[in-house]
């Protein structure tokens, strides 16, 4: 059987991504680990057990491929990474107590309800709660 063990967004800074992503996101740190010259390696996954084998990768997001997909992907208005939530009502209100900013409010799209945020490091995310 094969899984899925890591996957990766690119992100304009690393450690602010990874304050985002544990702090106001909810996740925790599975690594993190400084490989000089101000570079940090950091995966973050679910909380409480939830997917512990399953890591998403803060990846610095400058460079030569990084760069124009990244800029190609937020222009285009596509989320870089999908997070599923039990409740997208209640944590787009939490979220936006938090400051975080939606460029798409709740609204139901094929069985789903979805909302788009900015993650703060170059990406839009999309959350979605499946319906019924």
């Amino acid at each position: 059987m094969i899984k899925l063990a890591m996957t990766s967004v690119y992100v304009d800074d690393v450690a602010k991504a990874h304050a985002f992503y544990t702090d106001v996101l909810g996740f925790e740190t599975r690594r993190r680990r400084d490989l000089g010259d101000g570079a940090l390696l950091v995966t973050v996954g679910a909380r409480d057990g939830a997917q512990p084998d399953l890591e998403l990768l803060l990846e610095r997001g400058q460079g030569p491929i990084a760069e124009p997909h990244r800029r190609a992907v937020r222009e285009a208005g596509l989320p870089a990474i999908v997070l599923s939530v039990d409740d997208l009502r209640a944590e787009y209100e939490r979220l936006r107590g938090e400051g975080v900013h939606f460029v798409e409010d709740p609204q139901e799209r094929g069985g789903v309800l979805t909302a788009v945020a900015d993650d703060t490091v170059g990406n839009l995310i999309q959350l979605i709660q499946p319906l019924g």
